[in-house]
């Protein structure tokens, strides 16, 4: 009856008009009979609520790979992403094991003032046992309102007992933008990896901070960062873009969602116009490269790395009674050029179109998908996605890379170091220039490697020598300083930081002949 009941529920929710379509009608009554059938006759009793969650899913992979059905909890979880902070104790973490470990404190928070570490291991929460604990239980236990304690027993390597501490909760930020540096005099470094409803304000800070150090030029890192919001991205874009440049426009079957998206930022408001290189890759994505896009268009900044996925599509979210939501494309975003952002995705299915966005080819094809920028009418490439001026290729280790990390080598290895060694007894600027991982460390990292079944053989040692020190060294800073002294110490490494170095002449050429500043 239930199933009845729910199936009479749909056929009034649809649109008076549609019912003049008989095809489409007999289509529902078919659904309507499936179900049925399913609900009495099927081998095994169905929740019918299943049932229903299957047919939405199924219509809605009929339309393009980014369309969705968010439940409540999903719902949640996303606003809470993209309002930028939420209340608790303020780590990042994965259960390994059964294992609650710590992969880092988030700078700032309640657990890192307190001085809980990488790599340490919560085994009691309130006093009951979070061995074997779930992820969906963490946040149930580990959150909450602001001012409101919780107590935790932690097991830390090099030291015998349980380590007790009370945690006072507080409101956690979720950064936008956690790491901003001077990596060399004059040359600036800032990632964002996601944009939220602070990105602007994060990003503005971060420059005036690393200008304020001496900063002439700058490296936007946008590298895996899968977008959020479209006025996050607007509000980078205009950082760097005159007021009146177009950041990007929406077409759509319905003229309302039609779009021009300006940046109006007054000119005082506008960053000087230093030479920028913005770093991109397969898996930068949406606001990601509606920012990459406009500033190359605008030829304001040099592109560099890898074409991005290619998501380009503009996505209304509508309530549902469940208290779940509909994210529904209704247009389409294009760059100032109007190259269209979304790559062709009607032959492939869900998982195949996310699995080719991460392994694209580095040579654009030009037939037919020639645009030119706006102010030195320099070619660019349409086709989905945004192809970069200069093309950089990561140090990639393939799947021995992949091992290290999954398994979290780097990190055991840091937490066991540290617990058997102690910490480094200078300061993290004499670690960052002067500490050097010997081969005997080297080898004890090795071993560690042999005893979790990823053995590391001579050649491959010898090809990636660099890349396993770097890690390891940075892995080292993270368990000592925290988060953001890790990956200042990874960025000493980074294959592809290295080079785009090399080409700042090029993006301040591209500003001179563009106009924005003379010779």
């Amino acid at each position: 009856m239930f199933l009845r009941i729910l199936i009479l529920a749909v056929y009034l929710w649809i649109p008076g008009c549609l019912w003049a379509t008989s095809n489409l009608a007999l289509k529902l009554r078919v659904l309507n009979e499936v179900l049925l059938f399913v609900r009495e006759k099927y081998v095994e009793e169905v929740d019918p609520s299943k049932l229903m969650d299957g047919a939405i899913e199924g219509m809605l992979e009929r339309l393009d790979p980014h369309s969705e059905y968010q439940s409540p909890e999903e719902r949640a979880r996303m606003t809470e992403r993209l309002r930028g902070d939420y209340e608790g104790i303020g780590i990042a973490f994965e259960i390994r094991n059964g294992i609650l470990t710590v992969i880092s404190p988030i700078e700032g928070g309640p657990s890192y003032k307190l001085g809980i570490k990488a790599g340490d291991q919560i085994v009691k929460i309130d006093g009951k046992s979070a061995i074997g604990i779930k992820e969906r239980e963490v946040f149930e236990r580990l959150r909450g309102p602001k001012g409101t304690k919780v107590r935790v027993s932690i097991r830390r390597a090099g030291v015998d007992s349980l380590l007790e501490f009370t945690i006072v909760r507080d409101k956690i930020p979720i950064r936008s933008v956690p790491y901003a540096y001077i990596l060399r005099p004059g040359v600036g470094y800032v990632r964002i990896t996601r944009f939220g409803s602070r990105t602007g304000e994060e990003l503005e800070a971060a420059l005036d901070s690393l200008e304020a150090e001496g900063m002439e030029k700058l490296i936007l890192d946008l590298r895996s960062n899968p977008g959020g919001l479209l006025t996050a991205a607007i509000d980078v874009a205009e950082k760097f873009l005159p007021s009146g440049s177009i950041v990007t426009y929406t077409k759509g079957r319905d003229p309302e969602v039609e779009e021009e998206y300006v940046a109006e930022a007054e000119p005082d408001e506008v960053h000087p116009y230093y030479p920028i290189v913005v770093l991109i890759n397969h898996a930068s994505a949406s606001a990601s490269e509606i920012v990459s896009g406009a500033l190359q268009d605008w030829d304001r900044a040099l592109i560099a790395g890898q074409r991005s996925f290619g998501k380009g599509l503009v996505q209304h979210q509508f309530a549902l009674s469940d208290g779940g939501a509909l994210l529904l494309t209704v247009a389409r975003y294009y760059t100032p050029s109007g190259r269209l952002i979304q790559r062709p995705y009607e032959e492939e299915s869900r998982q195949e179109y996310f699995r080719q966005g991460l392994r694209e080819e580095e040579v654009p094809d030009t037939t037919g998908r020639v645009f030119f920028t706006k102010r030195l009418h320099r070619k660019v490439y349409g086709g989905g996605g945004i192809w970069p001026d200069l093309v950089t290729k990561p140090d990639y280790m393939d799947t021995l890379e992949a091992k290290l990390y999954r398994d979290r080598i780097f990190l055991d290895f840091a937490e066991n170091y540290v617990g058997e060694h102690g910490e480094f007894r200078g300061s993290f600027e004499e670690f960052l220039t002067g500490y050097e991982i010997s081969d005997v460390v080297l080898e004890e990292f090795r071993s560690l490697c042999e005893a979790k079944g990823v053995p590391i053989s001579d050649e491959v040692l010898e090809t990636h020598k660099a890349f396993l020190c770097t890690h390891i060294k940075a892995a080292l800073a993270g368990r000592i300083w925290g988060d953001s002294a890790r990956y200042r110490v990874a960025l000493e490494g980074d294959v592809e930081v290295r080079e785009v170095m090399k080409h700042f002449g090029e993006a301040e050429a591209l500003l001179r002949e563009a106009g924005y500043i003379s010779n």
